[in-house]
């Protein structure tokens, strides 16, 4: 985006619960560095000499533990060198091992990948194809598209120019959609008609905003479904040759039974994201925080071990409120 023994269902106190959030990737968190002790005033025992001394070895303790950290990143690195020589895909031994996983400092470690299936293959490749497809507005697909938007969003109102004011209505942050799109690419216009297709309802609602107690300076909706196309890509790891993280190994098991598991998902995603928006009571300015907490929550609904198939999932109840 690994398995919870116990099935549970989507509660309101999840959505917004701070307490259970955990991200296995190293993609938003970085390091901190250890908060340094304070010395009392009145020690009036300690000499200059002692504490210069005191001083003199804190530097030294904290230049060891820069060089343990650079040292231990070097030899990371040469053991994943090494392991993708080993282990693999391509190899004897990265068909024969099964599936292994560990952890280390709740950073999410690579897994060593199992062997595809035709099928697996097949639709991940296809998928992957999806994702190099820039949006491109010179496009008569594209620019239909768009049009095709635009009218599921509004059915029933005059279609506007491809460049308009009006398009700021549905959450675009200029006069001109083509240019919100940047990293999401082609895929994530198909997303949101694929949304707007198959979850007419929940659509409308999270468009317009019908839900709960909404702020005075809401997420826009359209750039906002961009941004989740393009959290999926990264938490499924999907722009390496396989994906090799907890979420994105679980994932293909999804799409071997659901060719368009990952326009499922972006459906989840983006209700999940606008109930985490509402429990913490969220303004504009605070997005990527409710965005890492969505991922947070859809990482750990995937490590459910009945969960088959995207429907499964209990965040998806949400999409039939």
């Amino acid at each position: 985006m690994t398995s919870r023994t116990l099935r549970r269902r989507l509660h309101h106190e999840d959505v917004g619960g701070r307490g259970n959030e955990r991200l296995e990737s190293s993609g938003y968190d970085g390091l901190s560095e250890p908060l340094l002790a304070n010395y009392q005033d009145g020690d009036q025992s300690r000499s200059e000499g002692h504490r210069a001394e005191d001083l003199w070895d804190d530097e030294e303790k904290k230049a060891r533990l820069h060089w343990m950290f650079i040292f231990s990143q070097l030899i990371t690195q040469w053991a994943q060198w090494l392991a993708n020589i080993v282990f693999g895909s391509g190899s004897l031994i990265g068909r024969i091992l099964p599936l292994t996983s560990g952890t280390q400092n709740g950073i999410s470690q690579k897994l060593f990948l199992p062997s595809l299936t035709p099928l697996q293959e097949e639709r991940l490749i296809y998928l992957q194809q999806r994702l190099e497809v820039p949006f491109d507005g010179s496009q008569v697909e594209h620019q239909d598209a768009l049009k095709q938007l635009w009218r599921l969003a509004y059915p029933g109102r005059e279609l506007p120019p491809l460049k308009s004011e009006l398009w700021k209505e549905m959450g675009w942050q200029g006069t001109d959609p083509s240019t919100d799109f940047r990293g999401g690419g082609f895929i994530s216009l198909e997303n949101l008609i694929f949304f707007a297709k198959k979850y007419p309802d929940s659509f409308q609602k999270l468009l317009h905003k019908q839900d709960g107690t909404r702020a005075e300076w809401e997420y826009p909706f359209a750039v906002a479904g961009i941004n989740i196309s393009f959290m999926l890509i990264q938490m499924l790891d999907l722009q390496s040759g396989k994906p090799s993280s907890s979420a994105g190994l679980r994932f293909l098991e999804l799409l071997e039974k659901d060719e368009m598991a990952f326009d499922n998902l972006y459906c989840v995603a983006f209700r999940m994201m606008d109930a985490q928006w509402l429990a913490k009571r969220a303004s504009y300015m605070e997005f990527n925080d409710v965005l890492k907490s969505t991922r947070a929550q859809l990482e750990r609904e995937l490590k459910l071990e009945d969960v088959s198939c995207v429907r499964d999932l209990p965040a998806h109840n949400l999409l039939h409120r």
